[in-house]
């Protein structure tokens, strides 16, 4: 068989096609089989649009939303690193809670109502790896468990059942999801294929829109390059969407320069503006692996994760500000994560260790203003081995987000993220469906014990609103290492259960109280008897 025609019979229908978009190579995943089918519509009948930023690294969420109520336990904890008090950012209507002060992009969202903070995000049992911990967040997955598919990818699915068969169509006839700056990730992976499209960087993406392609050497393998670029341009019909949906937005708001995040950020509204019906996109900033040299020494408010926070803040704010400029704003929220945050107390290095729960951050003009959840409980003296404990399931994010964002119905919930996931008060109810129930006061005290400190067993008391409860105790690790109660169904009222912590060695834990979009957690202290 001759080069070419074994080049030309092994390009696969669903081709890997490298375009370019503002400097960004492009991977596109579609099918063009001759045998197209009756067109599929979606599940659902929507125009909303979910940005999700990967926070990659590990990012400090301690010195990015900085507990002012404890702000003495948040000092001795870190003082080598500590931002000053009275450099806190703070935000309109909470005294409780801060940004870090080169937040002030994100500073002016919330204060225009168009951000949300979520407080202490986790899950059981973290495993502390770069690696397992992205793909646990990117998966959804119990970090005992190992999954091939990604939440987004199992969502699209579920909306596109019959994926790439039919595709592109009348109906569908752009990408279902587009990741900006990296190979398309474990979290656009449906059962079946990817279901997403990667750009690999900026001028990928200026080059496609431009007509530009990267030069091949001229050398038999270059020329089979250029054939295999031919081919797989020819079978791309996502390529010419894209060109299109780029050609008609000729003006967009102002970035700011030399910012990888913005650049990005900026192709996410620029396609969305020139009307595109993908769904999701993901984009990605890199290096908040912050183990020394957090902070400069003279001026803990400066150094390399100020930098990074700087830089998240600004991308953020132009893309609003673009989004509104645009008209687009309805039809967006975005949300950032990172696959774990940091250990309460600072090392040596002026840098922060591997940790466990940490903020996340949703932005958009329908997301809801406010912090949900209380700042962290941290105890004195806290070693280098103390964990900020989750309050929230990072799959309950996710399931608010399906649910209230995409509409997506209760029962597929359960199918795309395995089991049920409290419900957050997270985006605005005309967006799709709402919470009857208001957010909770943070000074309600839902939950406590006695005696405390306790040698053996302790009684718990807790207040539910009635439906599902749960209560689970966590270690300063961050792992779950007893459920007293177990998703109970209760009746509105105040309850009490023994905890018998035999087998458990003396030290810090915390209650964790679970009751449908609500939770709260409460340091409990275990002595030697």
């Amino acid at each position: 068989m001759k080069r070419r025609d074994f080049l030309r019979n092994s390009v696969p229908a669903a081709a890997i096609f490298p375009a370019i978009i503002d400097g960004y190579s492009i991977k596109a995943f579609n099918n063009n089989s001759p045998l197209l089918q009756a067109l599929m519509n979606p599940a659902i009948d929507t125009d909303h649009v979910l940005v999700i930023i990967q926070l990659g690294g590990g990012n400090d969420g301690l010195n990015m939303v900085i507990p002012i109520s404890n702000y003495s336990g948040y000092y001795n904890a870190r003082t080598n690193i500590a931002i000053p008090e009275a450099r806190i950012l703070k935000l309109n209507g909470n005294a409780q809670t801060g940004l870090h002060p080169k937040m002030t992009g994100l500073q002016t969202l919330y204060n225009e109502e168009k951000l949300n903070i979520v407080q202490a995000v986790g899950y059981p049992n973290p495993s502390f790896s770069h690696f397992r911990d992205t793909d646990i967040w990117m998966s959804a997955s119990d970090s005992n468990v190992n999954v091939t598919t990604g939440w987004t990818g199992r969502y699209l699915a579920t909306e596109y059942p019959n994926y790439p068969e039919g595709y592109p169509n009348a109906t569908m006839n752009d990408p279902l999801a587009i990741q900006i700056g990296s190979v398309s990730s474990l979290a656009l992976q449906g059962p079946n294929i990817n279901m997403g499209m990667s750009i690999t960087d900026p001028t990928s993406f200026y080059n496609l829109i431009n007509g530009i392609e990267d030069p091949v050497p001229n050398t038999p393998a270059g020329h089979e390059l250029a054939y295999i670029r031919k081919i797989a341009e020819l079978t791309n019909q996502y390529a010419t969407r894209i060109k299109e949906a780029a050609g008609l937005v000729a003006q967009q708001a102002a970035y700011p320069d030399d910012n990888n995040l913005a650049a990005q950020l900026r192709i996410v509204s620029r396609l969305v503006a020139g009307g595109l019906k993908t769904r999701i996109y993901m984009v990605s900033h890199h290096g908040f692996d912050t183990h020394s040299q957090q902070t400069e020494s003279t001026d803990t408010t400066t150094g390399n994760h100020a930098v990074l926070l700087s830089e998240v803040s600004a991308a953020i704010k132009a893309f609003m500000d673009d989004c509104k400029y645009l008209k687009t704003e309805e039809r967006i929220i975005g949300m950032t994560f990172s696959e774990f945050g940091r250990r309460i107390k600072s090392n040596g290095s002026m840098g922060t260790d591997h940790g466990a729960a940490a903020p996340m951050l949703l932005f958009g003009k329908n997301v809801k203003k406010g912090i949900i959840g209380n700042n962290p409980a941290m105890p004195t003296g806290a070693s280098v081995n103390d964990n900020i404990p989750f309050q929230y399931d990072f799959r309950s994010v996710y399931a608010s987000v399906l649910e209230k964002w995409f509409c997506v119905k209760p029962a597929d919930l359960q199918t795309i993220l395995f089991k049920n996931f409290q419900s957050l008060d997270i985006i605005n109810d005309a967006s799709c469906t709402g919470n009857p129930n208001g957010p909770v006061d943070a000074g309600d005290n839902l939950i406590s014990n006695y005696p405390n400190p306790f040698t053996d067993t302790t009684t718990i008391r807790y207040t539910t609103r009635g439906g599902h409860t749960m209560i689970q105790i966590i270690d300063a690790l961050g792992r779950v290492v007893r459920t007293p109660l177990n998703n109970s169904n209760h009746e509105l009222g105040n309850y009490s259960i023994v905890f018998d912590s035999t087998g458990l060695p003396a030290g810090v834990y915390y209650a964790r109280l679970q009751n449908g979009t609500l939770q709260q957690v409460k340091p409990i202290l275990k002595v030697r008897g």
